[in-house]
């Protein structure tokens, strides 16, 4: 029962393969091997972007920062979520990778900006001159990081707002595979088509052992991210064995399938826990729930070595019925039997 993070899981199969095959013999360093060469193209491909400019980067914020770093002057702000991860979990590192860009928060509901909220705060900055700093790029996370998921149309209704102001769009896509899987459309209109100008595409919590693609849909400040990505420690000299789980990432849609199956585990842990009585604060749309717990079946479950974190609530106090929240987030390899076992321990 292990629901604490879709990083904690195993490695893919397939990309454990696709491991020990760029494994063997030599290969010239720094991207400049064949099967890193041909990622790029799969990328391109995968997203029917053509001239998009794509880098790998081990880790998803350095994929957002390094983006961001491009994207955003020092004296600029970046607009995002108030819960979105480059603000709570990225321990200032988008502030410092671009020289000291401030970050506006904008209020959500479920993890999702509202258009009027986010043309509110971008119409508050930039007011002042030289004593305030200047409009900057807006920063969309999609699934969001309380596992709701931007429709087509909302997405289109924010980029458009940042182009009323003249100004480009990111998209962390940690979890961009569990929302194209949701919304079953192509990954291009969930991001390009939908006025993204960058995305980070996440691997690592959908199966990868540790990358993701930095994707520029207009390449014109593709040197300057291959500036930075060298700069920022994130180009490997061994960049083959970034390349071969990219690979197989995208080779025979293993990126969907992967998400599909982690967003039916959460689907089916979803209607488990309302069975059990708990309560979802959203309907389940990706491979991540926040649900409320009576404080017993907590105590239920953590005795019987369940992993998840608590968000909201002590499991230590007096009262059994005390609601608890928790986080609970399904990976690719989530087995049915646990499933089963958690909604059955969370009944009592």
């Amino acid at each position: 029962m292990r629901f604490a993070s879709d990083n904690t899981g195993p490695v893919h199969p397939a990309v454990m393969e696709a491991l020990v095959a760029a494994n063997d013999g030599y290969a010239m360093p720094y991207g400049n091997d064949p099967l890193s060469q041909a990622v790029v193209e799969q990328v391109r491909e995968t997203f029917e972007a053509p001239e998009a400019a794509v880098f790998l980067a081990a880790t998803g914020t350095a994929a957002n920062v390094l983006l961001l770093a491009t994207m955003a002057e020092p004296f600029e702000t970046i607009f995002c979520s108030t819960c979105a991860h480059i603000h709570e979990d990225e321990c200032n590192a988008p502030e410092l990778f671009t020289g000291g860009t401030k970050l506006t928060l904008v209020p959500h509901q479920a993890g999702r900006m509202a258009p009027d909220d986010l043309r509110a705060a971008i119409a508050a900055e930039g007011t002042r001159g030289v004593h305030g700093p200047r409009r900057g790029p807006v920063s969309i996370t999609q699934a969001t990081e309380k596992g709701a998921v931007y429709t087509l149309a909302e997405l289109k209704a924010l980029t458009g707002v940042a182009k009323d102001f003249g100004l480009t769009t990111h998209m962390d896509g940690a979890r961009f595979a569990n929302a194209v899987a949701h919304l079953d459309c192509s990954p291009a209109e969930a991001s390009w088509k939908a006025g993204v100008d960058a995305l980070s595409f996440g691997g690592t919590k959908n199966g990868l052992m540790g990358v993701e693609a930095m994707v520029l849909f207009d390449p014109s400040k593709a040197e300057e991210l291959e500036y930075r990505r060298k700069r920022g420690a994130q180009l490997f000299s061994k960049h083959r064995y970034l390349a071969a789980q990219m690979n197989a990432y995208l080779t025979r849609d293993l990126w969907l399938e992967t998400a599909r199956t982690a967003n039916a585990a959460a689907a089916a842990l979803a209607r488990g826990v309302e069975a059990a009585g708990g309560r979802l604060h959203a309907p389940q749309e990706s491979n991540l729930l926040f649900v409320d717990l009576p404080r017993a079946a907590h105590l239920r479950l953590k005795a019987a070595g369940a992993e998840y974190y608590i968000m909201a609530g002590e499991l230590e106090g007096d009262d059994p019925n005390e609601m608890l929240t928790a986080r609970l987030v399904c990976d690719w390899s989530v087995r049915e039997e646990d499933i089963a076992q958690f909604a059955e321990l969370a009944v009592g």
